[in-house]
């Protein structure tokens, strides 16, 4: 059993996000707003790609502005930038994960890539 997950933050460790899929809270997305090459080389498993030229449009044409977002970045502070950007457009639930892929693959969750599927 796994212990129920806090409630959503500002900034999240990976381990709170991977508390969170562990315990099957299927309302969130995880946003990787790197440029689509480093989205296919390697993402957290179940991330969508909308990189930030194309952020705010992405989310607003197929995201609730209640639903919880997880975004990730190469670095935190492009990360803080899409937060900010998403926070401006009306989503009300953003956290900023913390390390990215980086931080999720050190600790060894599982990862996709174009040719593979769950490492």
């Amino acid at each position: 059993m796994f212990p129920k997950p806090d409630p959503l933050k500002a900034h999240s460790r990976v381990y709170d996000l991977k508390l969170r899929l562990d315990w099957g809270e299927p309302a969130l997305t995880i946003i990787d707003v790197r440029e689509r090459q480093l989205f296919l080389q390697a993402r957290i498993l179940g991330a969508v790609s909308m990189p930030m030229a194309v952020l705010v449009d992405s989310a607003q044409a197929s995201l609730e502005p209640e639903r919880d977002l997880y975004v990730y970045a190469e670095t935190d502070e492009e990360a803080a930038e899409a937060v900010a950007r998403l926070q401006s457009a009306g989503f009300q639930n953003v956290s900023l994960l913390r390390g990215g892929v980086a931080a999720w693959k050190a600790v060894g969750f599982p990862i996709e890539s174009s040719g593979n599927r769950a490492a």
